[in-house]
């Protein structure tokens, strides 16, 4: 029988964060508000205020709640259309990974749920209004409450226009993907080991026992507060082999337990103690990447909607160059001076994981635009110019990585180009790679 996951802080952290893809968590919490709205009204029956509140026509309010009830659930209805709309607009316009971006727009789900909310306060309030549960006290404050989710409705319409005008097109989108890569580097760089010790990927072959998923798919999250809590039960140390973003299965480790060589784990009077699963629990596996906690997966969304924009039938070179300058401003993020106070303590000291390589990064980020666009000379000097800025920073990893893609763009350039002068053009943007600088 599969181990359960411990319920821990981060855990709960990574599930609140996923809980903003899901359309339905908004609504149905302004529903319940709603219904709780209209039976706490019946509290100002219960408070003796009925001689000091005017009295409201309980025709007037019926037809106020009457008019609420047919026009919200018409625009919530257009208001899924327009968002469904947006969100194939968002997948096949700039690409399907950017799709989850977008489905957590705060704005848009706020106006759907309002809608909803609004609709299912009406008919909730206009059943108890018709069948005489309030008395004036009551009937004053369902009045009150529905101006007052009148206004809401209506403020929440009109930013919901404006926002719904820009939803889903390919610069919105390349926005959002940039907030979402950023968020995810700089929380990154602020903890380049999530908490636990450093363990290079260069490092030899592994002696300890191998933990492998028993589900294929991309790994999430990793939850290392569950990790250091076995390891100190079995007094052992964890080698952390699959960040999030790393494609598992079945026969690759998610991690090694080390320990004494003197004592083996699977031969040991520990053996009952010795669960793999409870291992493997700490991770979570989904046949989807993440941008939550894992960094590389923005800057591979921006590279596939730099791609599509490079593809024949849509030949938009510009959207390239708009990705390539947001590449530059993610890239001098990662390397920028850290802020002290925000350094993640050293948490989990049983635990090893590995910090990201920059080669790995730029693979991610400039591959398919470097290749798509070798034949497009305003895109290739765009690149060049990219890498020429990236290369004078002081990350001496940073600066080798963009040297070693400026010669490999500048090759496909040379061999995807006809035109001499192209060429002789992406070279002059190349030369500092040539000099080493």
């Amino acid at each position: 029988m599969p181990q359960l996951p411990q319920l821990t802080f981060d855990r709960l952290r990574f599930a609140f964060s996923r809980m903003k893809e899901r359309l339905w968590v908004k609504p149905l919490v302004l529903c319940v508000l709603s219904v709780c709205g209209t039976f706490l009204a019946m509290l100002a029956d219960d408070l003796g205020l009925a001689g000091t509140v005017p009295r409201i026509n309980r025709a007037s309010v019926e037809s106020l709640l009457s008019i609420m009830a047919s026009s919200m659930l018409v625009i919530a209805t257009f208001a899924v259309g327009s968002m469904v709309a947006a969100y194939a607009s968002a997948s096949t316009g700039a690409t399907p990974r950017s799709l989850p971006l977008v489905i957590a727009d705060d704005v848009t789900q706020n106006a759907l749920s309002a809608f909803i909310g609004a609709f299912i306060f009406s008919i909730v309030s206009l059943i108890a209004v018709k069948n005489d549960i309030f008395d004036s006290a009551g009937l004053f404050a369902i009045f009150i409450l529905t101006l007052l989710v009148f206004a809401i409705v209506i403020i929440t319409f009109v930013r919901w226009v404006d926002r719904i005008a820009r939803l889903g097109q390919v610069v919105n989108t390349i926005e959002k993907a940039e907030k979402a890569a950023g968020d995810a580097l700089d929380r990154r760089r602020h903890a380049p080991t999530l908490g636990a010790m450093a363990v290079s990927r260069q490092q030899p072959g592994h002696t300890g026992v191998p933990v492998c998923s028993s589900t294929v798919g991309y790994v999430q999250h990793i939850d290392l507060e569950t990790l250091q809590s076995r390891a100190e039960t079995l007094n052992c140390r964890i080698v952390v082999t699959a960040l999030p973003g790393t494609f598992v299965s079945t026969s690759r480790p998610l991690l090694y337990v080390e320990r004494d060589p003197q004592q083996d784990l699977e031969k040991s009077e520990d053996t009952e103690v010795f669960k793999p699963d409870a291992f493997a629990s700490a991770f979570t596996i989904n046949i989807n990447r993440s941008f939550e906690d894992d960094p590389r997966f923005g800057l591979l969304a921006l590279s596939e909607i730099a791609g599509k924009a490079l593809s024949p039938g849509i030949n938009d070179p510009g959207t390239a160059i708009d990705v390539i300058g947001t590449l530059v401003r993610l890239f001098t993020l990662w390397q920028s001076p850290l802020e002290k106070n925000r350094l993640q303590a050293l948490c989990y000291n049983r635990v090893s994981v590995p910090e990201l390589v920059t080669d790995d990064m730029f693979d991610d980020a400039f591959t398919v635009i470097a290749r798509d666009g070798a034949g497009m000379a305003e895109v290739a000097i765009r690149l060049q110019k990219a890498f020429c800025a990236l290369a004078e920073t002081n990350d001496q990893a940073m600066g080798a990585a963009a040297r070693n893609h400026s010669r490999m763009a500048l090759t496909r350039s040379e061999l995807a180009m006809g035109l001499q002068e192209d060429i002789n053009a992406v070279r002059r943007a190349a030369e500092f790679s040539a000099d080493g600088n």
